[in-house]
């Protein structure tokens, strides 16, 4: 795994930025299926950071079916993480960016074809 480590905002809580920030990892392939993820302890000591978030927020991925233990051995990469991490931030974007576009759109009086045409980079209506 590359040494591309995170800077954290105070607007989140760290557990859900050191997951996402491991998601991340995972949807860009830079960590794969059943390749192990860093230690607790090695989060714990590279990013300064309390053990007990660093467990939390792998436990968050845990909970998600992203990663599974293997005893003694520590915590990996589970199968289809990569494909289950897209949809879920695919269900996320939709809901965050696309759905207000289209309701801002719809008061404006903006056309399906206007949007496709913004988006294309044409010029504004």
């Amino acid at each position: 795994m590359s040494a591309n480590y995170p800077s954290f905002n105070d607007t989140e809580p760290l557990y859900i930025q050191i997951a996402q920030w491991l998601e991340d990892k995972i949807v860009t392939g830079q960590l794969r299926t059943d390749e192990q993820i860093p230690s607790t302890t090695e989060l714990s000591q590279t990013l300064k950071i309390n053990p007990a978030t660093i467990r939390k927020g792998v436990s968050i991925l845990v909970d998600k079916g992203l990663v599974y233990k293997k005893r003694g051995m520590g915590m990996y990469v589970a199968e289809n993480a990569n494909q289950n991490v897209r949809d879920d931030r695919r269900v996320k974007f939709y809901d965050d960016f696309i759905k207000p576009l289209l309701s801002e759109a719809q008061r404006l009086g903006i056309s399906s074809e206007d949007i496709i045409e913004m988006l294309k980079g044409g010029t504004e209506k």
